[in-house]
């Protein structure tokens, strides 16, 4: 008989140190999410896309689930989500969990670091509410974000958590599809795994998590290799060094068919962890003089595009995607042949719409999110092109998710072209500059609003990459942000100074 399967899902990565929080209506668009969509639609929606829930239904498919899909959300990061959001979205994945009937097991597509307006551990709760309803016998698993910042609410409520291993997050499908894996274990042979966990002594910036460079590469090798035997599953969440609440951090997580066997595989891992420490550090520059480093490289002969990437405006880490720090850099130089995107500014894209292509248009763009140090960028620009903003995504990172973003253009001021559109959006595929009329492999300079999203698409083309720092809310080192709520002694940065409570000697 056909095993009846519950799917949900909701996922939001929150920076609580951000401008503009998620509400209802951002989790309805997506923002490079599939859009809010409910029951049956979804089999069709996140077919063949690179998201956890596509990747489950495909093993669900292949297992002979019945699979009863209720709702599935995702809004891209930003600063809380809202009370209102967060109860209407549980609530109808609850009520649909509730019309399904009888179940042998429950799978949600999740992130992991969400923190709401009323409560710091939005999959906790979730977790523990789905529990509440399908009892102890009824396994839950979940895919999770690399990023997830694990509580021990989640880990006690759900059977299995399963995290990326990859970033950029080029494995998300493959992650629905493990965790949707250990499920059909876990409902065939109706016995539950031993858990362990490990909290990790210090926070990485998220330039440098990329798993394509060590230290990175290695311990993911690792977390990979030891899933064997009786080790069942194993993740190492770097966390997401944005968000404060006392359980903001990486940790690792172990399943095993002992609790010897966890805990072994689980120390293993965070002793990796812990040695590679030194090796998390990396080179940025200041906007100008990325600009200029760029400008350098290509006079040497190193093949275009250089790409830079805008880190602290990255909107897949809570930014707006609207700061000009790097705008104004890149026309400060007269660089004769770069392209920025995206530019999140609906009503500089209205105004565009409104005079034409192949007029000339004065703005202030961008610079609308009150980011300290930031400003909007006024001047007037040459419309090149407009568009409605529709787009297939193929990279590897989007796997060919259909995006709408919103009336769009491509506006010029000297050799400069800026992507502006109204929905937001993370730059992580080429795609998103030929929309409107940008060709990335014949621009001398890309600057990119993502910090490390765009390596699964842009890598591939690119003479270099450099990490640039401009105002925006995601500070690229960890310790300069104004921790409150931390654990104490978590080390803000790799070898930096630990976090300790206002009013204590020495605090964070």
């Amino acid at each position: 008989m056909a095993r009846r399967v519950a799917i949900g899902g909701l996922l939001h990565e929150t920076n609580t140190f951000a401008p503009t929080k998620a509400d209802y209506d951002a989790f309805v668009q997506g923002g490079g999410y599939i859009p809010m969509t409910r029951g049956q639609q979804l089999f069709e929606v996140a077919q063949g896309i690179n998201l956890g829930v596509a990747g489950a239904i495909a093993h669900g498919r292949e297992a002979g689930w019945d699979m009863v899909p209720t709702l599935w959300a995702g809004a891209i990061p930003s600063a809380h989500v809202t009370k209102h959001a967060y109860e209407a979205i549980v609530k109808e994945i609850l009520e649909g969990i509730v019309a399904a009937g009888p179940l042998d097991g429950v799978y949600l597509d999740l992130h992991g670091a969400m923190v709401c307006e009323h409560l710091d551990d939005g999959e906790g709760v979730l977790l523990e509410r789905v529990r509440d309803l399908v009892g102890e016998s009824v396994p839950i698993a979940a895919s999770l974000d690399l990023h997830g910042n694990i509580t021990e609410k989640m880990l006690a409520m759900a059977d299995v958590l399963v995290g990326f291993r990859t970033y950029p997050h080029v494995d998300m499908a493959r992650t629905g599809e493990r965790a949707a894996r250990q499920l059909t274990k876990l409902m065939t042979e109706g016995r539950r795994p031993a858990k362990a966990m490990q909290r990790l002594p210090y926070m990485v910036t998220i330039p440098w998590q990329c798993t394509d460079l060590e230290p990175g590469s290695r311990l993911y090798r690792l977390t990979e290799d030891l899933e064997t035997g009786d080790v069942v599953s194993t993740s190492l969440f770097m966390g997401f060094p944005a968000a404060d609440f006392p359980e903001c951090g990486p940790t690792v997580l172990a399943y095993g068919e002992s609790r010897e066997v966890a805990d072994a595989a689980a120390e293993r891992i965070a002793d990796a962890y812990r040695r590679a420490e030194p090796e998390y550090a990396g080179t940025s520059y200041a906007a100008s003089e990325g600009v200029a480093k760029a400008q350098e490289l290509l006079s040497q002969g190193t093949p275009r595009p250089i790409v830079l990437a805008d880190t602290q405006d990255n909107p897949g880490a809570g930014g707006d995607s609207n700061t000009t720090g790097m705008l104004r850099a890149l026309v400060e130089a007269q660089v004769p042949n770069a392209a920025i995107g995206l530019i999140v500014d609906g009503e500089s894209a209205a105004l565009a719409h409104a005079a034409g292509e192949g007029t000339e248009v004065e703005l202030a763009l961008g610079g609308k999110s009150n980011v300290p140090g930031d400003s909007p960028y006024k001047a007037r620009f040459v419309v090149e092109k407009l568009s409605d903003g529709r787009l297939t995504a193929p990279g590897p990172f989007y796997g060919g998710a259909q995006m709408n973003l919103g009336p769009s253009a491509c506006l010029r001021i000297g050799g400069v072209r800026v992507v502006v559109s109204t929905h937001k959006a993370q730059m992580a595929d080429r795609e998103m500059f030929r929309f409107a009329g940008v060709v990335p492999e014949e621009t001398d300079i890309l600057v990119v609003k993502s910090s490390t999203h765009f390596r699964a698409d842009f890598a591939p083309v690119a003479g270099q990459i450099l990490v640039c720092v401009a105002p925006g809310p995601m500070a690229i080192d960890p310790a300069s942000l104004p921790w409150q709520r931390l654990a104490p002694g978590l080390r803000l940065s790799p070898l930096g100074p630990e976090f300790r409570m206002q009013g204590a000697e020495g605090a964070g």
